[in-house]
């Protein structure tokens, strides 16, 4: 069986990973525009600041893919042909392969406004990204930031370490409330004023490049603007040196829309992750599940990209499909971890305080079954409730709020 993976992402590679686990005879080909297939996490933290060399954001070296056999194929492919199962490349060759899996992910989104897609304006979805968002985290400079999720402010805190001038703008009041419930979320955005990062709520209404100092230079050439200006919705306006749009991500579905395989703000799927097509699956950013005739919601995050993978290795491979648990989120910013778990918009809130600063929300449902948690700076806890979620062990409200509580023991 020849399986040739269309994006080297952490869906592509685990899906990759996961098939030569099981079947040692199977023939992989990743094929990506950017090479080999690299960790997306550290582009905000540790790759940003310089601490993680570049060679260490890979998953592995050549060297390891070549005994494992799996092929890396540097290239962009530009058209799917499902009748042949033939994926066409952009470098004029071709590969025909028995199953394809479309590991696409997203690219950046950008505003719908005006100024919203100027050149220079900068975005974090690739190491090239990364790589230019680190050129301008200089002292002194400005930096202003749109969107206030995980990516936004996870670069506001290596941002604002690095002696940068940070100002994060989010119309919302308290990001990531749905994911991280209302107490979390708030002490998490509550933050970045602590650390000095300037926090704005107002929509961007519009971006201008500043002109450049000489008027014999072109305006209209952003290595030559001094700037950005930002109108905001509650009528001021913002000066910055530099402009991060991290508003999210657009599926890359190009490729599966125009093969003719079923689309709806993403690459539709069902549990196996197989999209309408028999021969052709779909993991990571770019897939949204079937539910129950609907299409479901898309999920964007490290371990939800591994899962799909792996997902995808079992369905290829025939055998049983892995029963992942508890869906599961993490952020570090400000020195803190942040995680949360499982549905944190329904149940109870039941709180524990661990002291300096460390906390969980959990959410429980009146049968005393846990449906979610988050948590600052709790990862022990964290792992015992996953347990309990993942076993269906009922759970009191009185053992969940006492710090006293082993919570690994009642998992047992």
């Amino acid at each position: 069986m020849h399986v040739a993976i269309v994006g080297g992402g952490l869906a592509g590679f685990s899906c990759a990973q996961e098939l030569r686990r099981g079947d040692p005879q199977a023939r992989i080909t990743i094929v990506d525009p950017q090479g080999a297939p690299y960790d997306r996490p550290p582009l905000s933290k540790e790759y940003l600041t310089g601490e993680m060399p570049r060679d260490k954001v890979f998953f592995h070296d050549e060297q390891w893919f070549a005994e494992q056999r799996i092929a890396l194929v540097t290239d962009a492919v530009t058209r799917l042909d499902l009748a042949g199962m033939t994926v066409e490349l952009d470098g004029g060759g071709s590969l025909t392969a028995d199953r394809v899996v479309l590991a696409t992910g997203g690219r950046a989104r950008h505003l719908p406004i005006r100024g919203g897609d100027l050149a220079g304006l900068l975005s974090l979805r690739t190491l090239d990204d990364a790589d230019r968002l680190r050129a301008a985290l200089v002292p002194g400079r400005r930096l202003a930031i749109v969107g206030a999720g995980l990516v936004g402010a996870e670069v506001a805190s290596t941002a604002v370490a690095s002696g940068v001038e940070v100002t994060l703008v989010d119309p919302v009041e308290t990001p990531l409330l749905a994911a991280a419930g209302a107490l979390v979320a708030g002490r998490l955005h509550a933050m970045h004023a602590v650390h000095g990062v300037r926090v704005i709520r107002a929509a961007i209404e519009r971006i201008e490049a500043l002109p450049p100092t000489s008027p014999r230079l072109d305006p209209r050439s952003p290595s030559l603007s001094r700037g950005y200006r930002l109108q905001l919705s509650d009528r001021s306006t913002l000066e910055a040196d530099d402009v991060l749009l991290a508003v999210g991500l657009v599926p890359d579905d190009g490729l599966a829309r125009e093969a003719g395989l079923e689309c709806e703000d993403g690459i539709l799927v069902d549990r196996a992750q197989r999209t309408s097509h028999p021969h052709v699956l779909a993991v990571g950013d770019v897939t949204r599940r079937r539910a129950e005739g609907t299409s479901g919601i898309r999920h964007e995050h490290w371990e939800a990209a591994m899962r799909s993978g792996q997902t995808a290795a079992a369905a290829l491979l025939g055998t049983d499909l892995p029963n992942h648990g508890a869906s599961w989120w993490w952020s570090d910013r400000y020195g803190v971890h942040a995680e949360g778990l499982g549905d944190l918009g329904t149940g109870s809130s039941v709180v524990r305080e661990l002291g300096d600063g460390a906390v969980v929300d959990f959410r429980l449902a009146d049968e005393g079954r846990l449906l979610g948690a988050a948590a600052i700076d709790a990862p022990r806890v964290v792992r015992a409730a996953r347990r309990l979620m993942d076993a269906g062990i009922p759970v009191t409200a009185e053992d969940l709020a006492d710090p006293s509580v082993d919570l690994r023991k009642l998992g047992r």
